[in-house]
């Protein structure tokens, strides 16, 4: 089992060694600053270092201006093509997983991989996506 670091320093060996063991030794130091954050802050202010005015704002609140996460882009993504599969396949006809699907902007999606995915997060998703994935006839949501 590998030890832990010291939580003090250490001076190096000591030049003799220990007489009762002989051992190499070492001088053990208590920690040289035991100042607390505000200690620091008083220090750093006096030497003319200003604290920074205010945070940057939390990513969250800059997510909601931008629009739609990539999480819920994917799931409209993953609907709209469940939405096609349904026109053509019908609501009782499974979704294999190799399913892919063409949408109407070219891009491909792997339908049979997104409803297995989504269906073992069913627990995950929010109302209003079960409700979505209700209306195109999903048992399981």
């Amino acid at each position: 089992m590998p030890s832990s670091p010291p939580l003090y320093r250490t001076a190096p060996l000591a030049p003799n060694p220990n007489p009762m063991t002989g051992h190499q030794t070492r001088a053990t130091q208590p920690p040289q600053n035991h100042c607390s954050i505000t200690e620091q802050q008083e220090r750093l202010t006096a030497l003319g270092i200003k604290p920074t005015e205010a945070p940057p704002p939390a990513p969250t609140a800059m997510r909601a201006a931008k629009g739609p996460s990539k999480a819920q882009q994917a799931f409209q993504r993953g609907l709209a093509a469940l939405t096609q599969w349904v026109e053509r396949e019908g609501a009782h006809r499974p979704v294999p997983r190799k399913a892919v699907e063409t949408l109407p902007d070219g891009t491909e999606s792997k339908l049979g991989i997104w409803y297995s995915n989504t269906k073992a997060r069913r627990d995950k998703l929010t109302q209003e996506q079960l409700d979505s994935l209700r209306q195109l006839g999903v048992e399981w949501a």
